[in-house]
């Protein structure tokens, strides 16, 4: 009989049982970089893309597969982009920012279609670059072209609703949204096409020039939109940024002339380059963050509901999302039937390669994470807890692959109880009262979301009413989530600044611009002057249909 370690050790492929359908038959070395319109030839370093899945070789050895590799570009390159970026915009004067919307709009949707031909080879590269099965890679894809369209849906709906003027109080006025400047873009590993453009398309179509760089894992998914980029786009819109973080965003932060801050990642980095810059008062910041979401099962819960939304949003992507449940709070007269029965219903999980079909758990895209998440168990274990499902696996790793572990009872003590783990560990915390619950989200350096599963209508009162103010979405009954994306997207504390949904972002990378005049004969000649010449690109009465 197979020990678990066997059985996982088994799951890894030769290259002989990866199907046609996702092979990728050459390395995707990516040469180039965007800036300023042209796509220029890098001939520096590079970094070598290696796969977080694991090649069986003839002689037995597991060895990970190369994808390609990509520039490592300096913060000399950084800077040519960031100018780039400054003269696009020129002030708010430049062509794109003082284009009209319908205009822009030709252009996003010019970029799509480029985009949706590229489709095969961007699956391909999330597949291999982050481990996400073909099923999820796939989602990802068509729900960030469906993102995109209801993005130009609602720039529509603003643009028109903005285009009346209005008389109050003897003044004749119009507000309209226009661009803040320029953007930098950074978006996660986990959904890096997807989380990525819903703060690029927002501050693309309102008309901000972009910098963008790509996650360290999650890069080469975007070399074939390059041209895409380029072509659909005027000379300095947008701008790609390729090397390490580290070396390149400093010197752009630093300069000042980043308008807005555009990042999907972690907190303190959030904080180290909001304090680079020197104009703080003059920088915006768009920010989606940590989170420890939590999920409060009541004794009346629906075992069978809450165990399945558990599982679902705990584990969905290996638990490596910001909108994950990633500790459970169980009352206590329930807390042993719902581990059983977690236990059960986690045996069922398929364990695998992306491709196959029906797969829940694949390989982990950090490379440091399963030393990570092993250590949180052994410090778990130190402290009181048990792994549940120990006699079946759970917790046991093989390279890039972890099977899911749950850690019962959880306490302060361990390090679980408050970190985010961002990967396939479930911990379950016993409750009596709702103090308890109440208190850790309340006393947590996050608010994303919570889940409340009961059906007492009292209780779910009082969480509901005193977790309000604590996250930016409570779930009932149900996993915690993004969509859809016409919700607010938001948190509180550490997890977020600012909001994303569809109509949301739009104000988000915006900023109303007020013209006004005293209502007279002589004042209302001259805007309807502009406006029945077409005079002034600002001062018109345009609607984007």
């Amino acid at each position: 009989m197979e020990t678990n370690h066997q059985l996982l050790t088994n799951l890894f492929p030769t290259i002989e049982d990866i199907p046609d359908s996702v092979k990728i038959n050459q390395p995707v070395h990516q040469k180039r970089l965007l800036i300023n319109g042209e796509l220029l030839e890098w001939n520096g370093p590079t970094h070598i893309v290696f796969s977080p899945i694991h090649i069986k070789t003839n002689g037995g050895d597991e060895t990970q597969f190369v994808i390609g590799s990509y520039p490592l570009a300096t913060s000399k390159e950084a800077e040519t982009a960031l100018d780039a970026a400054v003269k696009a915009f020129n002030a708010g004067r430049g062509e794109w920012p003082a284009m009209p919307v319908q205009q822009r709009i030709k252009h996003l949707e010019d970029f799509t279609y480029q985009m949706i031909a590229k489709r095969s080879e961007i699956v391909k590269l999330l597949i291999w670059e982050i481990g996400k099965s073909t099923v999820d890679s796939e989602k990802e894809f068509d729900r960030t072209v469906e993102y995109i369209y209801e993005t130009i849906k609602a720039v529509k709906k603003l643009n028109n609703n903005s285009s009346a003027f209005q008389v109050q109080q003897s003044f004749i006025g119009q507000t309209k949204k226009v661009p803040h400047g320029v953007v930098l873009c950074m978006g996660p590993f986990n959904y890096p096409l997807n989380e990525t453009f819903t703060t690029l398309i927002p501050a693309l179509i309102m008309g901000n020039t972009i910098l963008f760089k790509p996650p360290k894992h999650g890069t080469l998914l975007f070399e074939p939109l390059l041209e895409a980029f380029r072509d659909a786009f005027p000379k300095g819109v947008v701008n790609t940024l390729y090397g390490r973080g580290r070396d390149i965003v400093p010197a752009l932060m630093t300069s000042g002339k980043i308008d807005v801050l555009a990042l999907i990642g972690s907190s303190k980095v959030a904080d180290s380059l909001k304090k680079m810059h020197p104009k703080s008062n003059r920088l915006k910041s768009v920010l989606g963050l940590d989170a420890k979401n939590a999920a409060v099962i009541l004794n009346d819960a629906d075992i069978e509901l809450a165990v399945k939304e558990s599982i679902t949003g705990a584990l969905s992507f290996n638990g490596q999302r910001c909108t994950a449940l990633k500790i459970l709070f169980v009352q206590d007269q329930i807390v042993e039937r719902f581990n059983q029965r977690l236990v059960e219903e986690i045996e069922k999980l398929s364990i695998g390669m992306p491709w196959l079909k029906g797969v829940n758990i694949t390989p982990l895209a950090e490379p440091e994470k399963p030393a990570y998440l092993l250590e949180s168990i052994d410090d778990a274990i130190a402290n009181g807890a048990k792994v549940l499902n120990a006699h079946l696996g759970g917790g046991k790793n093989h390279l890039s692959l972890v099977k899911p572990a749950i850690l019962y009872p959880v306490n302060e003590n361990m390090k679980i109880y408050r970190e985010e783990q961002f990967g396939p560990v479930i911990p379950v915390v016993s409750f009596s009262t709702l103090d308890i619950p109440i208190e850790y989200v309340t006393t947590s350096p996050y608010g994303q979301q919570v889940s409340i599963f009961s059906s007492d209508a009292e209780a779910v009162s009082l969480l509901v009413d005193t977790l309000a103010g604590q996250v930016g979405r409570i779930n009932l009954n149900s996993q915690s989530q993004r969509s859809p994306d016409t919700f607010a997207f938001n948190g509180r504390k550490d997890s977020a600044d600012g909001t994303l949904s569809v109509d949301e972002a739009l104000l988000a990378f915006s900023v109303d611009s007020v013209i006004a005049t005293k209502q007279n004969d002589a004042n209302e000649q001259l805007v309807q002057t502009i406006l029945q010449h077409n005079l002034s690109r600002r001062l018109s009465n345009s609607v984007a249909f």
